[in-house]
């Protein structure tokens, strides 16, 4: 199912937390068709029982409907930590366009909805969310928290971010995503937002960097973020084009079949090579269309969370 198709396509971005809430309550209406069937929409209210706890605060209406047993939450409870990571560099502004809507993304704008649609699961189930934004520096940072006030402050910075115009920056994912592992101490679910493309070129240390998140037993989730038709694919008509790096500004011009084959074997090499890695660190990759649907991020979210508490 797509999403996106329940939403009014020319709605900007005005109202971020709205449009994730849509995401959501859509995602959910379509939840007995996925693999959590039976998991009700009241899932925000309600934790999976375990064997030993007190049976007290067993919804024996719930067990009645689903045969299973649940305990009823409430609100002081905060059964996971979540930490955001967004890469906000210029590549992730391809493709271009002329303003963000839900039918016309680009992927720093797929990525901040993305997040946004989880921050509204998380929210509803009153866990902790943190924030990491970075480009060629650490432009935002903020620990996770459960209150309020700290999510309007989070959907306020991505609006922004959203909004803004590209603003021509590289990319150092390896030393932040450092700073970012050094940052958080308490166990956490990490989702890492970004396209991979570096203008730090050391494989190895961004291999290294990856599995520094994985320190203090916090569990990683990389959405890598791809413009599948032409990133990947590379799928452009055979006329002359200018080329242009994003992050860099060098330029080349050339008839794409002329380069299409290489550049596909080069692109699915490093793709390859970034699983292996993420398989070996034990880390969840992840890789995205931005002309895709939600479902995915949000699916794998319930999956990555129900192994997690």
């Amino acid at each position: 199912m797509d999403l996106r198709t329940e939403l009014h396509k020319s709605q900007l971005f005005l109202n971020l937390e709205l449009l994730a809430n849509q995401i959501v309550e859509g995602f959910i209406s379509g939840i007995h068709k996925s693999p959590f069937h039976g998991f009700s929409a009241e899932f925000a209210e309600h934790k999976i029982y375990n064997p030993g706890e007190s049976t007290k605060h067993i919804d024996w209406k719930l067990f009645a409907k689903t045969d299973r047993l649940y305990t009823k939450r409430y609100e002081d409870e905060t059964n996971l930590r979540c930490h955001m990571i967004l890469d906000n560099s210029s590549s992730m502004y391809f493709p271009k366009v002329a303003e963000l809507t839900l039918d016309n993304l680009n992927k720093v704008g797929f990525g901040v909805l993305s997040i946004a649609a989880l921050m509204q699961i998380l929210k509803k189930q009153r866990d902790a969310v943190g924030l990491s934004i970075y480009s060629n520096t650490y432009n935002f940072y903020s620990s996770e928290k459960s209150s309020e006030r700290h999510f309007q402050m989070l959907y306020a910075k991505l609006n922004e971010v959203s909004n803004s115009p590209d603003s021509k920056s590289g990319t150092k994912t390896y030393t932040y995503l450092h700073h970012i592992a050094e940052k958080i101490h308490r166990r956490s679910l990490i989702f890492l937002f970004s396209d991979m493309f570096q203008t730090e070129t050391e494989e190895a240390q961004l291999f290294e960097a990856l599995r520094h998140l994985k320190y203090n037993k916090h569990s990683v989730v990389l959405f890598h973020l791809m413009d599948h038709t032409h990133e990947l694919n590379f799928d452009f008509d055979n006329t002359p084009k200018r080329f242009v790096d994003m992050e860099s500004g060098a330029h080349i011009d050339l008839y794409a079949d002329n380069v299409k084959e290489a550049y596909q074997k080069k692109v699915q090499e490093y793709q390859s090579a970034l699983q292996l890695k993420c398989g070996q660190y034990k880390i969840k990759y992840v890789g995205v269309d931005v002309r895709s649907s939600f479902a995915q991020v949000l699916n794998t979210f319930m999956i990555e969370r129900q192994k997690f508490v």
